[in-house]
């Protein structure tokens, strides 16, 4: 009976827990479109960093820089940042995606030029 209980206990040490925001399939279900008129910017920021929030990624969005590259965690974080980054290209219209697509960007630089679009006119 001990084995038993000492081999789950052992085996769910070693099984990696999965990141949330690779729960997400379709972010779409989740934050609307900004075209601007049906959806305002603010509104779009509102669903956006409520849903950043609960799957743990505010981070790359909140001004958070990306870790050295000599970081053993680098990698992950460029997956998820990488991850994050088409969540927002894939729920601006075309007008706009195509005012902040960048083949080098971040997270990060995205959210920027997205926000410098609505605040610098």
């Amino acid at each position: 009976m001990g084995d038993k209980a000492d081999s789950s206990t052992s085996s769910s040490k070693t099984t990696p827990s999965l990141h949330p925001f690779y729960t997400i399939t379709n972010i779409q279900n989740k934050v609307r479109i900004l075209d601007g008129t049906k959806v305002t910017y603010s509104s779009w920021v509102k669903l956006f960093r409520l849903n950043a929030h609960g799957y743990k990624v505010l981070d790359h969005i909140g001004g958070t820089l990306p870790l050295p590259e000599d970081d053993p965690n680098y990698g992950t974080w460029m997956e998820i940042d990488a991850i994050v980054l088409q969540w927002i290209y894939a729920t601006v219209s075309d007008d706009y995606l195509v005012r902040i697509l960048d083949t080098e960007s971040t997270t990060l630089d995205a959210w920027g030029r997205l926000k410098k679009i609505f605040f610098e006119k």
